[in-house]
């Protein structure tokens, strides 16, 4: 038996990019790999990692919360 199980989410590169914190992939990549930034109050330095709705993300003094209509 198999389960379709829908979770939306954005990855946090293209979070990102959507945020205007980054203009390319690569530079969310550098900028995630820099350590510099959080997710929901821990450095984060996966690329790929799956935002969802409400979780936080931190740059530069910054947060940035995740809104349901980021995602897919």
């Amino acid at each position: 038996m198999t389960q379709d199980i829908l979770t939306k989410h954005i990855e946090l590169n293209t979070f990102l990019k959507v945020v205007c914190i980054a203009n390319t992939g690569g530079m969310a990549k550098l900028i995630i790999r820099s350590g510099k930034v959080k997710v929901n109050a821990e450095v984060e330095t996966r690329n790929k990692r799956k935002l969802h709705e409400g979780d936080t993300v931190e740059f530069d003094g910054k947060k940035y919360i995740v809104d349901e209509k980021l995602l897919r």
